[in-house]
């Protein structure tokens, strides 16, 4: 009979996409952690018992990798007695603000324009590829900052699917997390429970008709096809994982052991 392990997953009020990352094996037989290595969308909306939970895991610190416009739009954090935030932002605010006010607020007929025919699952991908590619010094940072005291870990955008989703990739790509468990760890984003509530800023039911949200849902998958960008981009532009991580991101043999000493059993 297989053992029946019961989830540890809380259903969080306000707060979308949370997860413990623990559990995910290694190539060399080893497990994340479970408790040191956290992930979710936004935490600006959490009420007082998401607060509470949230406490309960003895954070050290919480990575926001939210840009300003989406911290004028979402709102703050919510403040963590003992937990440090810090604010790394993977997107400039200025990058994309009339595309996503587009998204908010344009007709079908603009919609259709700007997302059709594959442009939208094309923004998604050109995203990926420019976060790895130009993002090197902020997951640097990050990496740099876990092996060094930074766990438990929480990192967060504001769906908790593709800027966050990337920087945790990254941080299993480092402790050598099978490439297998690594997609099938960001694929959950696609759970009911887990999206991100699409915002528009008409209320009418022709603003959330089925042909808007096919055209918006590109924006709002998680998609293998968008992970598999990132990975085929660190091939193509570091020739390899090892390299990425040491050319691209100054993570030496050494930094890896550490982060291997904190978030593996």
């Amino acid at each position: 009979m297989t053992q029946q392990v019961p989830s540890t997953e809380p259903q969080l009020t306000a707060v979308r996409n949370f997860r413990d990352v623990g559990g995910l094996p290694t190539v060399d037989g080893r497990r994340v952690r479970h408790g040191v290595l956290f992930r979710s969308g936004h935490l600006a909306h959490a009420t007082e018992e998401d607060s509470a939970f949230l406490a309960s895991l003895g954070l050290h610190t919480i990575f926001d990798f939210r840009n300003a416009a989406d911290q004028k739009l979402e709102g703050p954090d919510v403040e963590l007695e003992g937990v440090r935030n810090v604010n790394l932002p993977l997107s400039d605010p200025a990058d994309g603000a009339e595309f996503w006010r587009m998204v908010r607020d344009g007709d079908l007929d603009q919609l259709r324009e700007l997302l059709s025919d594959g442009r939208a699952a094309n923004r998604m991908i050109a995203s990926y590829r420019m976060i790895i590619k130009e993002r090197t010094g902020e997951h640097s940072r990050v990496l740099r900052s876990i092996a060094e005291d930074s766990v438990p870990v929480l990192m967060h955008c504001a769906a908790g699917k593709d800027r966050a989703g990337l920087s945790i990739a990254v941080t299993l790509l480092a402790l050598g997390v099978e490439r297998e468990a690594i997609v099938e760890d960001y694929l959950k984003s696609n759970a009911r429970h887990r999206r991100y509530k699409v915002r528009r800023s008409s209320n009418a039911a022709s603003a959330y008709s089925p042909e808007v949200m096919e055209l918006l849902s590109p924006l709002f998958d998680a998609r293998a096809e968008y992970l598999a960008t990132a990975f085929d981009t660190i091939e193509e532009t570091w020739g390899g994982v090892e390299p990425y991580l040491e050319q691209g991101l100054g993570v030496t043999p050494e930094i890896r052991e550490r982060l291997r000493e904190r978030l593996l059993d």
